[in-house]
């Protein structure tokens, strides 16, 4: 059993990590932080977990650092790298669920997100965590950048595409996410009255993750978010011009073949779309792939939960491969349904 400790447990994704973690076979939970809620009990904020009587408590990565393993960092971006800095210098294996490592270029970190990078030098030891893409690097990381979930949804879409070099031409990407992708706290665009019953398109050019997606396809991208009134789950849809070498079943041959070995994407029949109301609580993907003769674009689309194969499982699935564990392990559960 590894100790494992949970820094910055009190959004949703600390408690996806936390309702993941406790069941997971090979780990105890020995730590667990939040500034706000220091000295409360986890279930005051999570009143579905049961299992140990967890406090939560103020950061102090030394006393951390001695009661556990690995370290899960669900802070906000730019706040995690300090943090990252020191569980490292005490030796402990880091997996960043915040942007602070996704990046490799300090340059495009600090135009994207507003800030100098603290720890630059840790930039060329972080492992991009998308096992799907970058499995072999995970496996002996120290420091794993956990994707977005924006970013995880758009590159299984379109990694095959990526890998045959037919992406040569723009790339637009038009995503929708539910309102548990803004984290907890509280604002007025994700207040009740406001998010339902509407759609919104957001940050449009200027969203953080369009260079993730860049440097992960090598490819140009448009990309636009939208907020729908869904509490968990993103459907992302690619459309991609120039690609009329691979058309009907040799398409979908293709997304089969590139994905017949991964445990949690599941490629989707001709005539299928991808649904996140499928994946919800799961750590899966669903992809489809579709190729228009009329306007010779083809239409990739992926479905998952944002909170689970977006955050916290695929974490956990870097977890597993980092400590050569059955790569599912912790994950099996399959979406709840309805």
């Amino acid at each position: 059993m590894m100790n494992i400790a949970i820094v910055g447990a009190s959004g949703y994704v600390g408690g996806e990590l936390l309702r993941l973690l406790l069941r997971h076979p090979h780990v105890r939970i020995t730590a667990v932080t939040s500034e706000q809620s220091s000295g409360k009990p986890v279930r005051a904020l999570f009143p579905n977990l049961v299992g140990p009587d967890l406090l939560y408590e103020a950061l102090d990565p030394e006393e951390v650092a001695a009661r556990a393993d690995i370290i899960f960092l669900a802070l906000p971006h730019t706040k995690a790298a300090g943090a990252a800095a020191s569980f490292r210098k005490a030796g402990r294996k880091v997996i960043d669920l915040s942007a602070d490592f996704r990046l490799k270029n300090s340059a495009a970190y600090e135009k994207w997100y507003g800030a100098v990078h603290p720890c630059p030098d840790l930039l060329k030891t972080a492992v991009y965590g998308l096992p799907e893409s970058h499995r072999e690097a995970i496996r002996s990381a120290q420091l794993v950048a956990s994707p977005g979930c924006y970013p995880t949804a758009a590159l299984l879409s379109l990694l095959p595409m990526a890998r045959e070099g037919l992406l040569k031409d723009l790339v637009v990407i038009d995503a929708k996410s539910g309102i548990s992708g803004a984290g907890r706290s509280p604002a007025l665009p994700y207040h009740f009255p406001e998010a339902n019953e509407s759609i919104e398109a957001y940050q449009l050019g200027v969203h953080r993750h369009v260079p993730e997606i860049e440097q992960e396809l090598g490819a140009t991208i448009s990309f636009t978010p939208h907020l729908v009134p869904m509490t968990r789950g993103i459907l992302s849809t690619a459309y991609v011009r120039g690609s009329t070498t691979l058309t009907g079943d040799r398409l979908i041959d293709l997304y089969r073949e590139f994905y017949k070995a991964e445990p949690f994407v599941r490629v989707l029949n001709a005539g299928q779309s991808p649904n996140p109301r499928n994946t919800r609580g799961s750590n899966f993907c669903e992809v489809s792939a579709f190729f228009d003769p009329r306007t010779g674009v083809t239409i990739l689309s992926a479905a998952l939960d944002n909170l689970v194969k977006g955050a916290a499982g695929q974490a956990i699935q870097a977890m597993n491969l980092m400590q050569g564990w059955p790569e599912t392990s912790g994950l099996q559960d399959f979406g709840l349904y309805p």
